[in-house]
């Protein structure tokens, strides 16, 4: 811009020395032809001079609006960048709550499915006690058999009373219906007692490893996360075939990113991946690594 300044007023100095040798007087001894041939050569360098001055002015107005749309330009730009950010932003945040809200909606329905399991149980139950009830009816000579030990035993000496210290195990489907029953409606303190019995009384069990998981799943939603790791890793470490042992890894490495262990936690969501790809289990765990930024292989 200073160059273009300094240019203008070297031309303006130049068609003012011009006019100033249109009017100079001329020697006395210059011809009429040379006057008029000299004022005509002047006139075209004048003409000229207000072309280049008229062109100088239009690029200069052009680079002006060339400027000005470059800042505005600019400015929308930083405006759209400004928004995309945002934009982002709220869109992870977003699939942080649907992938949270997803993996309780699927909790539930596991839930749900282990509550109608056991009373499907329980009713297989109750048919065979019907049916075994009916064959006493349909073969009553077996009954005297039965009935014929009681005199027997009551000839002799009395029959023998259960030692008061003896503790009877409570039943394995109906305690283990009854902690799935109190967990779904919250009561996380009953439920934690009788998925307990369960372990207690029943550790080799296949249900024992259920109920395991169940105690993790009632610290995670106290947020003890601590716990809930411990509880998760007897799951995967003594019942590593049981159903829930996807669903277990699962939450073992979101309770380890809630606890600040990344690492550690994203090693865990990788490691589900890699041994149980084909489960929904999986599918979460894929999403959340993908939240986090954290490039893995889909499951297959």
């Amino acid at each position: 811009m200073k160059r273009t300044s300094a240019l203008r007023n070297r031309i303006v100095a130049a068609a003012a020395v011009a006019a100033l040798l249109l009017i100079a007087p001329l020697p006395a001894h210059a011809t009429s032809k040379e006057i008029i041939e000299m004022q005509s050569q002047m006139q075209q360098l004048l003409d000229s001079v207000q072309r280049l001055q008229s062109t100088m002015d239009k690029g200069f107005a052009v680079l002006q609006n060339l400027a000005q749309q470059t800042a505005d330009n600019a400015t929308q730009m930083n405006a759209a960048v400004t928004a995309l950010q945002k934009n982002l932003a709220a869109q992870n945040e977003a699939n942080n709550t649907k992938l949270d809200t997803s993996s309780g909606q699927v909790q539930s329905l596991n839930d749900s499915v282990d509550e109608l399991k056991a009373r499907i149980n329980k009713l297989d139950k109750s048919i065979q006690d019907l049916q075994t009830q009916l064959q006493n009816i349909q073969n009553p000579s077996q009954a005297p058999a039965a009935g014929s030990a009681a005199p027997a035993a009551g000839a002799g000496s009395p029959a023998p009373v259960p030692a008061a210290s003896a503790v009877q195990a409570p039943p394995l489907k109906e305690t283990f219906q009854a902690g799935v029953r109190d967990y779904n409606a919250a009561k996380y303190e009953v439920a934690g007692g009788e998925f307990q019995d369960v372990i207690q009384y029943y550790p080799a069990d296949d249900l024992a490893g259920t109920a395991q998981f169940y105690v993790g799943e009632i610290a995670y939603r106290q947020k003890s996360y601590e716990n809930a790791v411990k509880a998760y890793n007897a799951v995967l470490e003594g019942f590593p075939g049981n159903s829930k042992a996807p669903a277990a890894q699962l939450h073992k490495g979101l309770a380890q990113l809630q606890m600040d262990q990344k690492q550690a936690g994203i090693n865990e969501l990788r490691s589900l991946i890699k041994r149980h790809p084909q489960t929904p289990e999986a599918a979460q765990a894929h999403a959340k690594l993908t939240a986090l930024g954290v490039k893995v292989t889909p499951a297959h």
